[in-house]
């Protein structure tokens, strides 16, 4: 249980750290390509919609991910993996 959550963590940890390293680079000329990003789900602007009449449901998602993502994802799942 106690690995699960520290698994857990090191993702999240990867995640956003690999998220603002994405949105940091995004203005240096060198480094734009790890700011590339590409959006997953429904669109924002047109989620899928329930109609029941009485009540109306509406579902959307939507992840961005882009390539410091990855590649910080990929070193915490390998720091994961030394620290264990």
């Amino acid at each position: 249980m106690k690995n699960t959550f520290m698994f857990l963590f090191y993702l999240l940890a990867g995640i956003i750290v690999g998220s603002l390293i994405g949105n940091v680079c995004i203005g240096v000329p060198g480094l734009t390509w790890l700011g590339y990003a590409k959006t997953i789900g429904f669109a924002a602007t047109n989620p899928a919609v329930l109609d029941l009449i009485i009540v109306k449901i509406t579902f959307g998602f939507s992840m961005s991910v882009s390539v410091a993502q990855i590649i910080a994802i990929i070193l915490a799942v390998f720091v994961y993996n030394r620290a264990r």
